[in-house]
């Protein structure tokens, strides 16, 4: 599936926003994915995902792990296609911590399931919370990669995006003063 392709699914499902959005990082965009509408589709998520599954089939992989909310159904589709256990993260107590009953094998090779990753915060978070528990995490998969920055391991993405990120004193959505600021997502500000 090329670039075009996963643009397209994203936009048939109204899942590329266009607007002012409050980021969880205190930053303003101009656009914002949210994988949610992709994933209320199965034959979507399957085809999206099928690309990051083709980039990370060769990599020796235990278990996947989605932090909660937007991992959790990534997870899922990717250990579907891959014949694999999956499980996930939630954040207890501003914490994210696996919970439920679900364990890590010492040494287990993880790869990290993610709808979109923006600045890592999530992914970061999961990592350490599976490494002290004993488990090797690989890399981190996802629908979209916004990255600007390393995070310390690799990513395997269905697409790249470059969306403009300001900061809130210069924004000039804010300037502008036209469109309303509204913040999507499920993570809670500090």
């Amino acid at each position: 599936m090329s670039k075009v392709d996963v643009i397209d699914i994203l936009k048939k499902s109204d899942a590329l926003l266009e607007g002012h959005f409050l980021l969880s990082s205190g930053k303003h965009s101009n656009r914002y994915v949210q994988c949610a509408k992709v994933l209320r589709f199965p034959e979507y998520a399957e085809k999206v995902l099928r690309t990051v599954v083709e980039q990370i089939k060769d990599l020796n992989i235990d278990l996947v792990v989605g932090p909660a909310m937007g991992g959790v159904i990534v997870s899922y589709e990717l250990g579907r296609q891959l014949g694999k256990e999956t499980v996930f993260t939630e954040r207890k107590d501003g914490e994210m911590q696996l919970r439920r009953g679900f364990e890590v094998k010492k040494g287990a090779k993880i790869i990290i399931a993610e709808d979109v990753v923006t600045t890592g915060k999530s992914t970061i978070e999961t990592k350490k919370a599976l490494e002290e528990l004993g488990g090797e995490v690989i890399g981190v998969a996802c629908i979209a990669n916004r990255t600007n920055d390393d995070i310390g391991m690799p990513i395997y993405s269905a697409i790249k995006l470059e969306i403009q990120v300001h900061d809130a004193n210069n924004c000039p959505l804010c300037k502008e003063g036209k469109i309303e600021l509204v913040k999507p997502g499920s993570r809670e500000f500090k």
